[in-house]
């Protein structure tokens, strides 16, 4: 298992940081530097070390969504996972020098609303002498914010052991909404990471009615599960599965694939999954002319934030079994014929030199001399053409003029060639073919 570069992710609301293993075959491949999405700093630490998330991981970090007004912010107060909201409880909203007090609600969510665009607020409550605050942001012009408040169950492992004992029911599982595709675009590929939060919303394990199993699409290269996600899944080839029975909560897989930029800069992608997608959100890391075209978006948008350009993509719920249709336009690529090309004639070119050489040895006085000269044209010529290889392939030079001045060159080369090889034939070297050349 090779390790990967270093791989933070920075997309509304988990939070999972280190180093990211993940064995394929292409080593090579980097994972993106970050990816910075709207207002959130929000990192990926650690996550998942058995089946179920530490919520407390998730404490205090923005989250931007759709579904609320236009400078709301929503805080929820929970006591060790989503099953313990916390009602009644005093949130506070500092903003600048002000501050508001909202209690939460039976749902534990306080919500604070008609905040001004760009003030930047933190929010903070106390749960048995313990101090939970968010992180500091400043609201975003459009949409709403949620957020966790997480405070310390004393009672969790007691509870997570009752669990265990607890009989799997029939039952099934969402993706939920916290859950990603992360695009990153390198030279002639893609690789696209899946980062999924498998729910079961019930009180027991559930054993869903169809086995949790998705296939990649044929394109998929070196499909992996990256260490980190949960032991129960796994693949083979393109089939990722997650085995049941699913734990109450969630259970976090992340799945990374390779998939090569065709020749007009661009990669479809069609996926269909086993059980309903909350919502539909992809991020891209921006490069080049980079676009994401989706059916199934309400809207794509682009955002500049610590220096790293991204593109979004967000879309509704996704019924179990519809298949995810988008496009990834406007990819960096970089033909690899005109290398291959002169790598080719690199290998021709010191073949023959190779013989020439030897040939040159048995010269005589006059024709070594003049071997001298053609083998310094024909090492010149090829300097020139490996020059003019390299300016076309950065697009310095023109389809037309890199055409011409290509049958040029090569002509200049097999009259050169052919100089040589009558060399040890004609009787007078001087007036041989290609010298003029």
């Amino acid at each position: 298992m090779s390790q990967a570069p270093h791989f933070r992710l920075q997309a509304y609301g988990h939070r999972i940081s280190g180093a990211v293993l993940w064995a394929t075959e292409r080593p090579a491949i980097h994972f993106c530097r970050s990816v910075v999405v709207m207002l959130c700093v929000v990192l990926w630490a650690t996550l998942v070390s058995a089946q179920m998330p530490d919520m407390k991981q998730m404490s205090g970090i923005p989250r931007p969504v759709d579904d609320l007004p236009n400078g709301s912010v929503s805080v929820r107060v929970i006591r060790g996972d989503m099953s313990h909201n916390l009602q009644n409880q005093p949130v506070e909203m500092r903003a600048g020098s002000t501050s508001r007090t909202v209690n939460t609600d039976e749902q534990g969510r306080a919500q604070f609303d008609g905040i001004a665009a760009g003030t930047p607020v933190k929010f903070s409550t106390m749960v048995d002498n313990e101090r939970l605050e968010s992180q500091e942001f400043a609201i975003q012009p459009r949409g709403g914010v949620r957020l966790l408040l997480v405070a310390t169950d004393p009672n969790a492992g007691k509870d997570q052991a009752e669990q265990s004992a607890t009989p799997a029911v029939s039952g099934n599982v969402v993706i939920g909404g916290e859950s990603r595709i992360i695009v990153e675009p390198g030279d002639a590929t893609v690789s696209v990471f899946y980062v999924f939060d498998i729910v079961n919303s019930a009180a027991s394990p559930v054993n869903p009615d169809r086995p949790f199993t998705f296939t990649l699409p044929a394109a998929a290269v070196g499909t992996t599960v990256i260490q980190g996600s949960s032991p129960r899944a796994s693949s083979t080839g393109r089939e990722v599965t997650v085995a049941g029975p699913f734990p109450p909560g969630t259970t976090a897989i992340q799945v990374a694939a390779e998939y090569p930029v065709n020749g007009g800069g661009q990669v479809e992608l069609v996926q269909a999954f086993p059980a309903a997608m909350q919502q539909v959100v992809v991020i891209a890391k921006k490069a080049g002319a980079l676009a994401l075209v989706s059916p199934q978006f309400q809207r794509t948008e682009e955002s500049v934030i610590e220096g790293t350009a991204v593109v979004l993509g967000i879309g509704k719920d996704l019924p179990a079994g519809q298949p995810f249709t988008m496009t990834i336009k406007g990819l960096p690529y970089h033909s690899s014929m005109p290398r291959n090309i002169a790598l080719g004639l690199a290998a021709v070119i010191i073949a023959l030199g190779i013989w020439a050489a030897a040939r040159s040895t048995e010269s005589s006085g006059g024709r070594s001399a003049e071997r001298k000269q053609l083998i310094a044209r024909r090492e010149k010529l090829f300097q020139e053409l490996v020059r003019l290889e390299q300016e076309h392939r950065r697009g310095r030079m023109n389809d037309a003029r890199y055409a011409a001045r290509r049958e040029d060159l090569l002509a200049a080369l097999e009259n050169v060639y052919g100089a040589l090889d009558e060399d040890g034939m004609a009787p007078d070297p001087v007036t041989r073919a290609g010298v003029a050349a």
